[in-house]
């Protein structure tokens, strides 16, 4: 399906993409932005210990606080599709990254429970153009075979951005405090604009001409992998950031580990799945390239890599002490080779139209995942104070993520958007063709 539409578009992405130095440039500024938005989801989660004896709250507020975040951002996603769609992705970008970095530098600045919902929320509101963008640039930008290696560069800083922050932010808020390391890395994350107003060209007009067509968010409900890839990246995100939120905590309160050994067990788990995301970026792009079509290479990935993130965290459960941190390191492997493809699926699917618009819609149920894996865990430890069941539930979603993205999601092929808008008259089920 969208032979002709497909063609259309590799010619355009022929003759208008910026040089390849200059995309180069742009892959490293949009990996660095995600790091930095990922080292400020992840911030409160380092701190989460102090926080909670300093403002006397219990785990299910804790969980609370920890997920406001999430609940704003998985909202947004499908406002923020159309924006970035709609005008151009350097200034839409530019001006989210203003408003998160800001609401990190004022939680340093804050004393108490609501005023720190409401710094989250805000920086839920900044992140939230984030995805979209980088799926709007890479499929404009970007061919089949380049989107692993892309994806996987968003994958490494997505990881670092924990890494480094559990790593030197545990050491830096366990000896200065958590309120400078909060104030110092919004208004230090700033300098990230100049280079990117500098680097990332204006959109093209004809492909904001284009991207205006007239595809709603329900055409995009209509096909079958939309479900398949929504309900799939739920499941990526409730792993992650069960992850990013709750294992300081699962380090520290269950396996006795210091904040300095927390740091470093943190940041070997994220540098792993930093590890994996390069190397499964390039493998993914190489096995293209050698014929092996986007469908079988990224449900393959997509399915080892859900496969194992899932044994890994009931494992975690039950390990001694001593392989706890190995373990978890291969479930960051195993993630990462996951992630890696989940957004190559997307914007292949979408193609540079609806790319904007698919994602924000992926993005806003996978959030859900997001949201709900902080404060599901927070309530189930005020109840039973152990995580097992929490890991044993993380293992059981990622296993359903497996089902949604080899089984749900049909073929790994671009739309052919404006054959499916004539065909309006026909029923949901007769339009619904981009199946296996």
């Amino acid at each position: 399906m969208g032979t002709v539409g497909a063609a259309a578009d590799a010619g355009h992405l022929t003759s208008q993409r910026p040089s390849q130095r200059r995309l180069q440039g742009v892959v490293f500024l949009l990996s660095l932005s995600v790091l930095l938005c990922y080292v400020d989801r992840s911030n409160l989660s380092i701190a989460a210990e102090m926080i909670k004896g300093e403002l006397y709250i219990s785990d299910l507020q804790l969980g609370a606080l920890l997920s406001a975040f999430f609940w704003v951002y998985a909202c947004l996603q499908i406002p923020a599709g159309w924006l970035v769609d709609r005008f151009d992705v350097k200034w839409v970008l530019a001006a989210g990254f203003v408003l998160w970095s800001a609401a990190t530098a004022t939680t340093g600045l804050l004393h108490g429970f609501m005023a720190l919902i409401a710094a989250r929320v805000v920086l839920g509101i900044g992140e939230s153009v984030a995805f979209p963008s980088y799926a709007n640039i890479f499929s404009t930008h970007f061919t089949e075979s380049q989107r692993g290696t892309a994806n996987a560069a968003l994958q490494v800083g997505l990881a670092m951005g924990p890494a480094l922050g559990m790593l030197f932010g545990g050491v830096a808020v366990g000896r200065f405090g958590w309120r400078p390391f909060f104030l110092v890395l919004g208004a230090g994350s700033l300098l990230w604009l100049a280079p990117w107003i500098y680097i990332m060209p204006r959109r093209d007009e004809s492909v904001v001409t284009t991207s205006q067509s007239k595809v709603r968010i329900v055409d995009i409900f209509r096909f079958r992998s939309a479900w398949g890839s929504c309900f799939g990246q739920f499941s990526l995100n409730y792993c992650m950031y069960l992850l990013v939120t709750w294992l300081p905590s699962f380090l520290i309160r269950t396996r006795h580990f210091t904040m300095n050994g927390m740091a470093k067990a943190g940041g070997v788990i994220f540098t792993a799945y930093a590890i994996s995301a390069f190397v499964s970026g390039k493998v993914s792009d190489r096995w293209i390239v050698a014929g092996g079509s986007a469908t079988r290479v990224r449900k393959t990935m997509l399915g080892v890599g859900l496969t194992g993130i899932g044994i890994a965290l009931f494992g975690a459960a039950i390990v001694p002490d001593p392989i706890v941190v190995p373990v978890l390191a291969l479930g960051g492997v195993l993630l990462a080779i996951a992630g890696t493809s989940s957004w190559a699926v997307a914007q292949t699917i979408a193609g540079p139209r609806v790319a904007g618009r698919w994602t924000g819609v992926q993005n806003f149920v996978g959030n859900m995942g997001g949201a709900c894996a902080p404060v599901l865990t927070g309530y189930l430890l005020g109840r039973t104070g152990q995580f097992y069941l929490p890991l044993a539930i993380a293992a059981a979603i990622a296993w359903f993520g497996v089902v949604c993205w080899v089984l749900v999601v049909g073929r790994v092929e671009e739309i052919d958007w404006d054959q499916q808008l004539k065909r309006t008259q026909l029923s949901p089920r007769d339009v619904a063709t981009h199946v296996a």
